[in-house]
């Protein structure tokens, strides 16, 4: 499987048409967000535009701290990171009797989440865990294997040891 693949995006310059190739995944992310940003603003749709914008400065303030563009793992982890602090603001608006603006949050979370690679079912990381001995062995095997924006980890960490004691057991 090939990480890089040559995507072309036109770009329209006076009369006349200009193509661009990116062959990265994150500049796929990327230029995916800044399209929807551009089309929310010319449908002048504000809760798109800021949302995305707001996603795109937390990228743009990773790149500007480490050296040049971050990676496409490292922008998974940033959306899903805004994902998870949007829920619990949700979850604290809730809980403060302010259902609007949990419904706002929940409505970016959703936004968000549109951006996000699908990750590995269960049964697919089951099957690369089970092969492994020790839980260390486990976790940098399966990890070298599988980024790790395309698992959930905390499921991995569960099966790795289910799997170990269930192999100690036999053993």
């Amino acid at each position: 499987m090939s990480l890089l693949r040559p995507r072309i995006t036109h770009f329209i310059l006076g009369s006349r048409w200009r193509k661009t190739y990116s062959t990265s995944i994150d500049a796929d992310i990327r230029a995916h967000m800044l399209s929807e940003v551009k089309n929310a603003m010319k449908g002048k749709d504000t809760f798109t535009s800021t949302t995305l914008r707001s996603v795109l400065s937390e990228i743009y303030n990773a790149d500007k701290a480490g050296d040049g563009k971050i990676s496409s793992s490292a922008i998974v982890g940033i959306l899903r990171k805004s994902i998870q602090r949007r829920s619990e603001a949700s979850a604290m608006f809730m809980e403060a009797s302010r259902p609007d603006l949990a419904e706002k949050e929940k409505r970016e979370c959703e936004l968000i989440s549109k951006f996000l690679p699908s990750q590995l079912s269960e049964e697919e990381s089951s099957s690369r865990i089970a092969t492994k001995k020790a839980f260390g062995l486990v976790s940098r095997e399966f990890y070298s294997q599988v980024d790790k924006s395309l698992v959930d980890s905390e499921f991995v960490r569960r099966q790795a040891k289910t799997l170990l004691n269930e192999h100690e057991q036999s053993s």
